[in-house]
């Protein structure tokens, strides 16, 4: 099995980084703060004003280190990446199915039925662990709404109404998300997903997350051969990553929702670690944004059994189990896309 690697984030304004021999190098001000073996990462990500070498790019793309740089928000910048890895073939068969509607639906379906089971399983769990207190009712009637949505999508052939039943899910969930938050809910509350900017905490927690959560699915993908840009469920856009958000659907509950209100609900982020500017977005600031890091690594290092693999893995691990999955899927190797189903 592949072995799980760390990613490195560097948030720190104006550092520089370096190859020395086999090994990244992390330096501020000409002095050198860390000495990180490549072979043991599996990507770089740098916030705001982190600049690198040609040399340690050139070396990172020859050892499939995708290096992403983002705004200090994390809004995505630009991704230095090395040859696409894989059989050509995989990549034409991969095309050739997108452009097939019936194909695109079957695969849709496939992430949706995984997004919806685990956002059912979200609200399930915490309306069990919070029984009894205000809200839990209306929680319980969505995740049972859901439930319904998930029935009815096996037997949608139309990917528009596929996309629509997308929708209807997603309002369904957030619409009880706010009952989800059990402390400091009056810095952190949940209204509506907005984004582009975040308009409040909770939504600049979770766009953050999902950023990194994008990365780490769009490293996966390249790994195995996959062209991240095009997806059966999110159409194309000029430089939007499709596939790597079509992957994306199933962790969004249980893995990016789960660490974000982890945070809030045990005080691991706090009120003053968030500031609105004047345009009235939301920014985190570099302690909070530190400390989220250190606990998405954190996250992907927890074990867990794979359902359909019947292996145990970190977390982290996962992103490249499932592109896997769907390269040997769209190879013909097996019949299906098997999504995580988290329990």
């Amino acid at each position: 099995m592949k072995k799980y690697l760390n990613t490195l984030f560097v948030t720190t304004q104006g550092a520089y980084l370096s190859k020395e021999g086999e090994s990244v190098v992390v330096s501020v001000e000409r002095e050198v703060r860390m000495r990180i073996p490549v072979h043991t990462l599996g990507g770089i990500v740098g916030f705001g004003n982190v600049m690198c070498s040609p040399f340690l790019m050139h070396h990172c793309a020859q050892n499939n280190v995708l290096i992403s740089f983002l705004s200090e928000n994390g809004r995505f910048l630009a991704r230095v990446s090395g040859p696409v890895n894989g059989n050509v073939l995989l990549r034409r068969r991969q095309y050739r199915m997108a452009d097939d509607p019936a194909e695109c639906v079957r695969l849709a379906q496939s992430f949706l039925l995984g997004k919806a089971a685990n956002a059912r399983t979200v609200l399930m769990r915490a309306a069990r662990d919070h029984g009894g207190k205000d809200g839990m009712e209306a929680v319980e009637q969505e995740a049972d709404q859901i439930g319904g949505l998930m029935r009815g999508l096996q037997r949608d052939d139309d990917l528009d109404v596929v996309r629509g039943k997308e929708g209807d899910i997603s309002r369904r969930y957030f619409s009880v998300f706010d009952r989800l938050i059990t402390a400091q809910k009056e810095a952190f509350f949940f209204r509506e997903r907005n984004r582009r900017p975040p308009l409040d905490n909770m939504n600049a927690l979770l766009s953050f997350i999902y950023t990194l959560l994008a990365h780490d699915c769009t490293g996966a993908l390249e790994a195995v051969g996959l062209d991240p840009q095009v997806g059966f469920l999110h159409r194309d856009r000029s430089g939007r990553p499709s596939l790597a958000l079509d992957l994306m659907e199933e962790f969004r509950p249980f893995f990016a929702d789960r660490l974000a209100l982890s945070l809030v609900n045990l005080r691991q982020v706090q009120a003053n670690g968030f500031k609105q500017t004047e345009s009235g977005a939301v920014e985190m600031t570099d302690d909070t944004r530190k400390s989220l890091l250190v606990a998405y690594q954190k996250r992907k290092q927890e074990e867990m059994v794979h359902p359909f693999l019947n292996e145990s893995a970190p977390l982290g691990l996962f992103f490249h189990l499932q592109a896997l999955l769907l390269a040997r899927y769209i190879r013909g190797d097996i019949d299906g896309y098997p999504p995580v189903i988290w329990k």
